[in-house]
C-alpha cells in the first residue's frame, strides 16, 4: 500500500513475543487481514492481540496510543482492546507496537449494525464521553484535530487525481463550504480522530466496542462527527446531529472532512485496498448530495 511501508511476518512478532512478553510466547498466532493502512494485525491465542505499525508515520501513532490509551479507555462507553503490553523497539524491528485484548464481533465495514437509529445513539453517546474527558495542560501534541487548512494541499493533489472516479466538482464545493465556515472556537476536546466503519466493533448487530486509537488527538470535534456519513443513513444522521448538539459549522466542517478523506483515499488505495475504497465511496454518496 505505501511506498514506505516495512516487512512484518510470523517470525519476526514470535521473536518479539519471546523477548519481551514470555509469558504469551507459546500462544497461536496468526496474521489477519484487515482493510488497516497503518498497522499489521496478529490473532495472538484466544484473548489477545498484537498490533505493530508498518511505516514511520503510523510509529508516532503508536507512541501516542501507549502513551494516552490508558488515560482514555476508562472514561469510554464502549469497550476498547486496551493496552496489555507495550513493546519497544529492537534491532529486527525499530517502533514501539503493543498486545491488546481481543474483543469479540466483526467491524462494521464487514459487519453493518443492524438498526442505524441505535447506532446514532451510541454513536452520539461515545462523543459526549470522549469529549467530557479533560484535556491535559499542555495539550498533547499530534494526531488529527488541527485546522481544516492543513488538509488543503492534499486535497487539491487527490481531487486532481479523482478525476473521473467520483464528481470533483461537487467534492470541491463542499470542502469550499467547509472551508468557509469559522474554526473550531470552543476549547479543544479529545477526539478518536478516525471514526470509520473498520474501527468499531459490532455484536449481535449492535455498536460495541471502538479499535485504533492511532489518530487520537486533540481539537475540533468536528473529526469525531464522520460517523454521520461513513456509518448512518440520513434519518440517523439527522438524530446523531440533535444528540449531539452540533452547531452549523461544525457540521459542516465534518460533512468538510468526509470529503476531504474521501477524496484523498479513493485514488491512493484505488488498487491496493477495496475496503478503503468502499469506505471512500460511501462517504461521496452520502455527502455529496446534500446541499451546499
Amino acid at each position: 500500500m505505501h511506498s514506505d511501508q516495512i516487512h512484518i511476518d510470523h517470525g519476526l512478532v514470535s521473536a518479539l513475543l519471546r523477548q519481551q512478553v514470555p509469558a504469551l510466547a507459546d500462544r497461536p498466532l496468526r496474521r489477519l487481514n484487515t482493510g488497516g493502512t497503518e498497522n499489521a494485525l496478529f490473532r495472538l491465542g484466544e484473548s489477545h492481540a498484537v498490533r505493530l505499525p508498518i511505516r514511520p508515520g503510523a510509529a508516532d501513532s503508536m507512541a501516542r496510543e501507549i502513551r494516552w490509551l490508558p488515560h482514555l479507555v476508562p472514561h469510554l462507553p464502549l469497550a476498547s482492546p486496551g493496552l496489555v503490553h507495550a513493546g519497544t523497539a529492537t534491532d529486527a524491528y525499530p517502533y514501539p507496537w503493543i498486545v491488546q485484548h481481543w474483543l469479540p464481533g466483526d467491524d462494521a465495514a464487514t459487519t453493518p449494525p443492524d438498526d442505524l437509529t441505535a447506532a446514532a445513539d451510541t454513536l452520539a453517546g461515545l462523543i459526549r464521553a470522549l469529549h467530557a474527558i479533560p484535556v491535559p495542560v499542555p495539550a498533547p501534541s499530534g494526531g488529527r484535530g488541527g485546522p481544516l487548512v492543513t488538509r488543503d494541499e492534499p486535497f487539491a493533489a487527490a481531487l486532481t487525481q479523482s478525476t473521473g472516479l467520483t464528481d470533483t466538482e461537487r467534492a470541491a464545493a463542499h470542502w469550499q463550504a467547509a472551508r468557509a465556515v469559522p474554526a473550531w472556537q470552543g476549547a479543544p476536546v479529545w477526539i478518536h480522530g478516525d471514526l470509520i466503519p473498520a474501527n468499531l466493533l459490532v455484536r449481535d448487530g449492535r455498536i460495541a466496542g471502538l479499535l485504533d486509537f492511532g489518530a487520537m488527538g486533540v481539537g475540533d470535534p468536528a473529526y469525531d462527527l464522520i460517523p454521520a456519513w461513513f456509518v448512518l443513513d440520513a434519518a440517523a444522521r439527522r438524530r446523531f446531529r440533535a444528540i449531539t448538539e452540533t452547531d452549523d459549522a461544525t457540521w459542516i466542517r465534518a460533512r468538510g472532512l468526509v470529503v476531504s478523506q474521501s477524496i484523498i483515499a479513493l485514488p491512493y488505495y484505488l488498487n491496493t485496498n477495496p475496503t478503503m475504497v468502499a469506505l471512500a465511496r460511501r462517504g461521496l454518496t452520502e455527502a455529496l448530495p446534500e446541499p451546499v
